[in-house]
């Protein structure tokens, strides 16, 4: 089941990181009394009222700025804005209302996105209380006085915010096309890969970067099955900063992978695997989802009886957390190995909903303890009591033990490495939570 989306926008320095660490519980996003200091939209998963949702922290908006920074913060929050369920609007009640913020505002009607108004810094009801009643001449519905900083208020946002969800929306359809979400850097073929494997242009295709505006789902049938391919594609975009550029695909990304079923991350052959590659492939890793990596563009690779393996290298070493990923290499221009590419998805899928039985899972993990002993500790031995399935969409299992504490990060891997041998399980990730027996359940 997908969540909804929540971003937090308005101008700089009006307190949106703090907020955005308040409600998700940590120091994520670096915050600093200078406008502009966000530099990157950061996400984050949160909980309220029993309803989960992802929690986006955008730059600022500066509707008239010439400056970069800001012109590059005010078309982040644009793409918040257009990937975004609810939107929080912040304001401040020390700076009061500006020319800036409504135009904001405007760009918010335009959205025709639910919104709900914030206005930050009221660390004292009885001192700014009856300042935020100014912020009503916005027009966007009712304001809620709030301290960040102070965590006063942010019970009765956070009610406001969830009211809004529409949750039919994402619950689980009886739609069981196995979706695709495509996604990779700007300009790495994403669009094009969609195209070939649609047989037609849907997209805007261009060598400049971000040329596609918005993501879109595209049905398409193969050997009988019909699949819905999400494209993530670029972002329109005015500059031509490329370190900037890539910082934007990553909260379409988050988007599109909520939706997913198995993942795509297209890699551009002729760049090679890079950081901001790892970046996103980790947010499907962290939602669990099935892992493909499409080396795109392999026709403009010259190659030796070598090549693959070393570029094979190259991408297991940058993805070193998700060794199960699947990789391909295709070519969107030509169409060079994409039938590969559906039948990769259909295995990924199959793995993903894979049950093993306790008894021969058991068995695994007797031959594994058997091979290498547990660790122990202060004279006490890690006892593994027995394993169990739980769950799939990702397979989860859960392990019982004497005392979870001697669980070394190292040794569940290693049982998790003897579980692939014997299962397979590639392309997805596996999920384990340790429970003391007879001892209550905390993973």
């Amino acid at each position: 089941m997908s969540k909804p989306i929540v971003a937090i926008v308005g101008r700089p320095n009006v307190g949106k990181s703090t907020l955005f660490n308040a409600l998700a519980g940590q120091q994520i996003a670096i915050v600093k009394d200078t406008p502009g200091v966000t530099r990157d939209r950061i996400y984050a998963d949160c909980t309220w009222l029993d309803k989960n949702f992802t929690l986006i922290d955008t730059g600022g908006i500066e509707p008239e700025s010439k400056d970069i920074i800001l012109s590059q913060m005010r078309e982040q929050a644009e793409i918040a804005i257009a990937t975004a369920d609810v939107i929080i609007f912040m304001a401040d009640v020390r700076q009061g209302l500006t020319d800036a913020d409504f135009k904001v505002a405007d760009m918010l009607r335009k959205a025709r996105k639910p919104v709900v108004l914030c206005v930050n810094k009221v660390d004292s009801v009885k001192k700014f209380g009856n300042d935020v009643f100014e912020f009503y001449n916005l027009g966007i519905g009712d304001p809620f006085g709030i301290s960040a900083a102070s965590m006063l208020g942010l019970g009765e946002l956070l009610d406001e915010v969830v009211k809004h969800f529409d949750l039919k929306q994402f619950e689980e359809e009886d739609d069981d096309r196995p979706r695709v979400a495509i996604i990779g850097k700007p300009n790495v073929g994403k669009s094009s890969l969609v195209n070939k494997l649609a047989g037609e242009n849907r997209m805007i295709v261009s060598d400049i970067a971000g040329t596609t505006r918005d993501a879109v789902d595209t049905q398409v049938v193969y050997n009988g099955t019909e699949y819905v391919l999400i494209d993530t594609a670029g972002l329109r975009r005015k500059s031509r900063i490329k370190e900037e550029l890539e910082r934007y695909s990553i909260i379409r990304a988050v988007a599109a992978v909520e939706r997913a079923d198995v993942v795509v991350l297209v890699i551009d052959a002729t760049e090679g695997v890079t950081e901001q590659d790892a970046k996103i492939a980790g947010i499907a890793h962290e939602r669990g989802k099935g892992m493909i990596v499409a080396v795109n563009k392999w026709d403009a690779i010259e190659k030796n009886d070598k090549t693959i393996y070393e570029f094979t290298r190259k991408v297991q070493d940058t993805l070193s957390f998700m060794p199960y990923a699947e990789i391909v290499f295709i070519s969107a221009v030509t169409g060079q190995r994409l039938g590969r590419m559906f039948d990769a998805i259909d295995m990924v899928r199959q793995n993903q909903n894979m049950r093993v039985a306790t008894g021969v899972l058991n068995e695994i993990i007797t031959q594994a303890v058997a091979m290498k002993q547990p660790p122990s500790d202060k004279g006490k031995r890690l006892k593994i009591f027995y394993v169990t399935q739980v769950a799939v969409k990702p397979p989860a299992f859960v392990v019982f033990v004497n005392d979870k504490e001697l669980m070394h990060f190292s040794y569940l891997r290693y049982l998790e490495n003897q579980i692939r041998e014997t299962f397979g399980f590639k392309g997805t990730p596996l999920k384990f939570m340790i429970r003391e027996r007879n001892a209550k359940e905390n993973a």
